[in-house]
């Protein structure tokens, strides 16, 4: 049975949100920002939105029926909101992390692409709707709009075992980013399909 991906509106941000902090809920790079589970619950959502929530208001928030799953795509141009994610991090993240967190933030920044493209700041499948496709469906419907628009597509992997994934959606490693007792994350391209 086809799954079937919608566009989320405005009005259905806590839901692909909520559903983001299941999925992440024992992410590595999460968990190493927020290890204690009422810092985490207190603060990812806020993060969260920080990092991906424009694409609430251009039309690129995209969800699994039942949301199941989201992904929080955001289109060439549209950035994070990178004063807030700051902000967050200085109040919330352990001190004796964010000089680290900073330095890993900085390493991302340098591994994106200079040229116009569509950036994944996050995709989550609630776990207990996980191995079941949601997760290749939400990725291959945005890339089919970045293929049709001929645009690289980019996203930091926080999460070796989902790396299978991207490289199936046809992306490819860019390197690794890790920083002191950081969990790695990889930097992932894709080039568009004819």
């Amino acid at each position: 049975m086809e799954t079937t991906v919608k566009s989320a509106t405005c009005d259905e941000k806590n839901k692909l949100i909520s559903t983001i902090l299941a999925a992440f809920v024992t992410d590595p790079v999460a968990r190493w920002l927020w290890p204690e589970a009422h810092k985490y619950f207190g603060r990812m959502d806020e993060f969260v939105n920080a990092f991906g929530g424009a694409s609430f208001d251009v039309g690129s928030a995209y969800y699994v029926e039942g949301y199941c799953g989201a992904a929080l795509w955001l289109p060439p141009k549209v950035q994070p909101n990178e004063e807030k994610m700051v902000s967050i991090i200085r109040e919330s993240v352990p001190k004796h992390r964010l000089q680290t967190t900073f330095s890993i933030l900085e390493k991302m920044g340098n591994f994106h692409p200079d040229e116009p493209h569509w950036y994944l700041p996050v995709v989550g499948v609630d776990p207990m709707f996980q191995a079941r496709g949601f997760g290749s469906r939400l990725m291959m419907h945005a890339l089919e709009r970045s293929d049709r628009e001929k645009k690289l597509a980019y996203l930091e992997s926080s999460n070796p075992r989902n790396l299978s994934l991207y490289i199936r959606c046809g992306f490819e490693l860019m390197g690794t980013i890790q920083v002191a007792d950081s969990p790695p994350l990889f930097p992932m391209l894709r080039k568009p399909h004819e």
